[in-house]
């Protein structure tokens, strides 16, 4: 049997879909086990191999998506440093942050006394918490506040204006801080310029992010 058009057509296909390196090893985990099925018959051993690696791989993605999103909840700290996932330290008055595996920097915030995972974004106005997030937190929308647009890589989603009383992270601590309620954000909690531009300094050193406060408070303990 001749594969030659059902491979050209495959490779046509791959190159129409989103670069997504964990979507890529999926699809050549999937196409490694459907050669390994068809050669089985064939080469038994090879074939059974090929489908033991597609399976392994297929698994690989999945633990890898796992980790991803456990840096959106925090039901997930106790198992982020089992994983080895990175987590920011306070080193010489400076809050250190790693980049993460998905390519942003997340934070283990305390909002209100509560704790949630915060991604950085430098792009962003104004810090977001997500409607989860707000109750748990226990915050409510300003009275008399008239809802708000905020433009997101998927569109514009409608906001209400809050204050959080306190927001700390490693050894940075504000107060009395603007911040948006988004469910149209899902889960996501971002921190904002707002709240950056409170800090001495923000900057980006070999894969860290280096905030550094005007005035250091005692660093935030990690989850038990």
């Amino acid at each position: 049997m001749d594969f030659a058009p059902v491979f050209d057509q495959l490779a046509h296909s791959i190159r129409g879909i989103p670069q997504s390196d964990l979507l890529l090893a999926a699809m050549v985990a999937m196409l490694l086990g459907l050669l390994g099925s068809l050669m089985i018959r064939r080469v038994p051993f090879v074939g059974r191999l090929m489908r033991v690696a597609s399976t392994l791989m297929l698994v690989g993605v999945l633990l890898l998506v796992v980790l991803q999103l456990s840096r959106l909840d925090p039901r997930f700290d106790l198992a982020v440093p089992e994983f080895g996932l990175p987590e920011q330290v306070v080193e010489g008055g400076e809050t250190r942050v790693p980049l993460s595996r998905d390519g942003h920097f997340w934070l283990e915030a305390e909002i209100n006394g509560q704790r949630a995972a915060f991604m950085v974004d430098t792009g962003a106005t104004l810090t977001a918490i997500s409607q989860s997030t707000a109750d748990m937190a226990g915050l409510d929308a300003r009275d008399g506040g008239l809802p708000i647009r905020l433009q997101t890589a998927n569109g514009a989603v409608s906001a209400s204006l809050t204050t959080i009383d306190e927001l700390r992270f490693g050894n940075v601590a504000a107060r009395g801080l603007d911040a948006v309620i988004a469910p149209g954000l899902g889960d996501t909690n971002v921190i904002g310029m707002n709240l950056l531009s409170r800090l001495a300094s923000v900057r980006i050193e070999q894969g860290e992010l280096i905030l550094t406060p005007n005035n250091p408070q005692p660093p935030l303990e990690s989850a038990e």
